[in-house]
């Protein structure tokens, strides 16, 4: 059976910088707030329950401040994220989740920062930056947009290179895998995700990569992604638990 089909992605956000400025002010300013942990005790408990999602090698999050780069292949991927690890994690979301409804006040006041669709946006690193400046945890996809089929972009995006070169933030890579068959609950079919957590990548401070330099960086934090992501479709989650601890 066939997964079930995703909605077109709108790639270009048509509305002005301005209107996201508050949004930024708003994570640069404060700490993700107590809805956070409201959030994160309903959606692990749906990760644990309905997908039996199981982390793998958590113990390689440092404390301090991290980039965590995830594989990209569903809406629960953040959640995936920070669901095993005793940190709150924030992260870049597309600019088409902030708007004046109640899911957008939950996204800004839970620690989410937009990224505009469809053009080159500094104040979202300028959020990163600070957020790890205070010493906190940052999603950042890779492949940018996420995935449909389950398979690996072809390519990293150069963003999470520079990133971890100008900030000096160590890079844990991580693999989620099974997760692009979230969307098919539609259907009450609920697929297993394991998630496995990478060593830490750390890479030499540049104050201001080339673009060349951001995507080698890239480039070697998504083969750590590739390679872990491999593992686990190889090992199954068994076997790729005594490979953990092993």
């Amino acid at each position: 059976m066939t997964d079930v089909e995703l909605k077109p992605q709108v790639y270009k956000d048509p509305r002005p910088k301005e209107f996201f400025d508050q949004f930024h002010e708003r994570v640069r300013d404060h700490e993700p707030e107590p809805i956070y942990e409201v959030v994160r005790v309903l959606t692990v408990l749906h990760a644990l329950i309905s997908f039996r999602a199981r982390g793998l090698g958590t113990e390689n999050v440092p404390n301090g401040p991290v980039i965590l780069a995830p594989n990209h292949a569903s809406f629960m991927d953040h959640f995936f994220t920070g669901a095993f690890i005793r940190r709150r994690v924030q992260f870049m979301g597309k600019s088409q989740l902030f708007g004046r409804g109640p899911l957008s006040w939950v996204y800004s006041h839970g620690g989410v920062f937009p990224v505009r669709r469809g053009h080159h946006d500094e104040e979202a690193f300028i959020s990163a930056f600070e957020i790890l400046r205070r010493g906190g945890a940052v999603v950042m996809y890779c492949e940018g947009g996420r995935s449909r089929t389950g398979e690996l972009a072809d390519r990293a995006r150069s963003g999470i290179g520079r990133l971890a070169l100008e900030s000096g933030a160590p890079v844990v890579p991580l693999a989620i895998l099974g997760s692009h068959q979230v969307r098919n609950w539609k259907r009450l079919q609920f697929p297993k995700v394991t998630v496995l957590f990478g060593k830490p990548l750390r890479f030499e401070v540049l104050a201001d990569p080339n673009r060349e330099q951001q995507q080698q960086a890239a480039d070697l934090i998504f083969a750590r992604i590739r390679q872990l992501h491999g593992e686990l479709e190889r090992l199954g989650f068994r076997d790729a638990l005594r490979a953990s601890r092993r």
